[in-house]
């Protein structure tokens, strides 16, 4: 998976690590939680590998899945978690903050279901994208943001056409996810009592949505399930 540090990344690795997967994950610059996070996944009784990757390069991309599959042997599921996410207003997003969006949210998922279709389809396996609520509502301040994800949904779509019948791509939706940033409890507060549910949502409502995913009939493919507590609703 990429991503699989920390924040949900983090909490999805370990989810499939407590459900027996070994976990491969990548990340950019957080070799500490990195090495953290591995250790965590070894202490689950799996195998775990730590690489650093540069998801806007595809050697880079190639060389992690390469290695993914001479340290685990194989490759089943592929989950792109690894993302972007500013805030900036319309009038003052700069074109390298439209050209991160896009080439960490789109591009870098697109190389690495790319580089490891060989493998997934002869395992028959599975992806997993983590798209975003923004990917379906607009966002004033996030526009960049919105139509990077919303590019990732159709990516899945169509990547579930293209890889059939080998294998089943599916996206998962997050809606409004509190991981406990004290700066944006007043913000989550709103959030929670805009939702039906009457809540914001928890990493570990996303992580099972993933389990889900990784785990249901590979009948159920290009499918985008959103994990936001009916806030699309309102």
């Amino acid at each position: 998976m990429t991503g699989g540090a920390r924040r949900i990344g983090r909490e999805i690795a370990l989810r499939l690590a407590q459900a027996g997967a070994d976990v491969a994950f990548t990340y950019l610059r957080s070799s500490q939680d990195a090495r953290d996070t591995a250790a965590q996944i070894g202490s689950l009784g799996v195998r775990s590998l730590d690489l650093q990757c540069e998801l806007r390069d595809s050697n880079s991309i190639h060389s992690a899945v390469r290695q993914t599959i001479a340290s685990l042997g194989r490759i089943d599921l592929l989950v792109n978690n690894a993302g972007a996410y500013l805030t900036t207003k319309f009038e003052h997003i700069a074109p390298d903050e439209w050209d991160l969006m896009f080439d960490v949210n789109v591009r870098g998922a697109f190389l690495m279901t790319q580089a490891c279709s060989p493998e997934l389809r002869r395992r028959r396996g599975r992806v997993v994208n983590i798209g975003s609520l923004g990917g379906i509502r607009p966002w004033a301040t996030h526009v960049h943001y919105c139509a990077s994800k919303a590019a990732l949904h159709m990516l899945t779509q169509a990547s579930a056409k293209a890889l059939a019948p080998d294998v089943a791509v599916n996206c998962v939706a997050p809606g409004m996810i509190d991981q406990g940033e004290p700066e944006a409890q007043e913000l989550l507060q709103r959030f929670a009592l805009q939702t039906p549910m009457r809540r914001n949502g928890s990493a570990a409502d996303v992580t099972e949505a993933v389990l889900f995913f990784a785990t249901c009939p590979d009948f159920i493919t290009g499918q985008i399930l959103t994990v936001d507590g009916g806030l699309a609703l309102e």
